[in-house]
């Protein structure tokens, strides 16, 4: 990690299968939380955190989910504890100098050296009482109700580090643990913003992070939620099809109908952030950008929007669905993936 005057991408990268919350809450109880021990923690005072600029907020409610994200900060070779600290003031410095936000975005930081750090101030306090849910800022539309876990490193084309991936599983079979969330709801942030964080490496780890952390926790493997795939630059086949045919659909007509995702669909996508005042303008189509575009259709609908469903549908060789809502366009997504 450089010093100051980091560019905003190198300092952050921006169910069960079991029958309803009630079972999983009796299995999460006392003997789970007693085997999923949490990893040692370094609280804001002990990396020299600066007072939030006013009040955390404390959500007398527990997260549903953890997000899993990588800082986009180069893959140091200092495993140290100053490194650590220093990685902590630096994304705290970022978020509240550059952001302007009130503290650091996220609830804990994991080290290349594994070190776990405290993000937000009293996340640590409250991880610990399982009550309460620290208000974050590290994913829009998520900060009230998940847990943001930000990983030193850049992820796209190499792995963690086993102290990392360690730590990682073990800060996150705790707060299960704690909050009672389950493992399924280990999640990463591109499923919920257009961003390719955690990078396309860890991303593809979570299956197993969460039936690693169902093992700790004494749980059946769960299933892996459905998801919105991220496209961007460089893709090519049916989804980009979809893709372009969803954006047409919502008025950015200039976009091609080719299935290669250049400079003219990620000019089309960045427009249509723009226009709907998403939070960042990326031109990739990820979990921020599908819900907005692929929009719930009929059975004998015309249009582009039909076009993509019968599309995707013909991918899977079978007959289109008579309402197809997010759920189903996850599916068919997926399947032509």
């Amino acid at each position: 990690m450089r010093g100051s005057g980091l560019s905003r991408r190198e300092l952050l990268g921006g169910g069960l299968a079991l029958t309803g919350a009630g079972l999983l809450t009796g299995m999460l109880g006392a003997d789970a939380a007693q085997a999923a021990a949490p990893p040692p923690i370094v609280d804001c005072a002990g990396w020299g955190a600066r007072p939030p600029s006013s009040p955390v907020t404390v959500l007398g409610r527990r997260p549903v989910r953890i997000l899993v994200h990588h800082t986009a900060t180069p893959n140091s070779l200092d495993l140290t504890r100053d490194a650590a600290d220093r990685l902590a003031r630096g994304i705290q410095n970022f978020h509240m100098n550059v952001r302007g936000w009130l503290d650091s975005g996220q609830h804990f930081t994991i080290s290349r050296g594994g070190g776990v750090l405290e993000g937000r101030h009293r996340s640590l306090d409250a991880l610990n009482g399982g009550r309460d849910q620290i208000q974050g800022a590290h994913c829009p539309n998520q900060n009230d109700i998940a847990i943001g876990i930000e990983n030193e490193g850049t992820y796209s084309t190499v792995n963690p580090p086993r102290l990392v991936w360690e730590r990682l599983r073990s800060l996150c079979a705790y707060a299960c643990a704690q909050y009672k969330i389950s493992p399924n709801e280990l999640r990463g942030h591109r499923e919920f913003r257009d961003t390719a964080c955690p990078g396309d490496r860890l991303y593809a780890m979570l299956p197993q992070l969460r039936r690693e952390v169902a093992g700790a926790l004494g749980l059946r493997a769960p299933t892996n939620p459905l998801t919105w795939p991220l496209l961007r630059v460089a893709d090519r086949g049916e989804r980009v099809v979809a893709a372009q045919l969803l954006l047409r659909a919502s008025g950015i007509t200039d976009v091609p109908v080719d299935g290669e995702f250049g400079r003219s669909t990620a000019d089309g996508v960045r427009r249509f952030q723009r226009e709907r005042q998403l939070d960042e303008e990326t031109g990739m189509v990820g979990g921020a950008t599908w819900p907005l575009i692929a929009t719930p259709v009929q059975a004998g609908d015309r249009g582009e929007v039909a076009q993509a469903a019968e599309l995707l549908s013909a991918r899977r060789l079978v007959r289109t669905p008579t309402r197809v809502d997010e759920q189903q366009w996850q599916r068919l997504l997926a399947a032509a993936g």
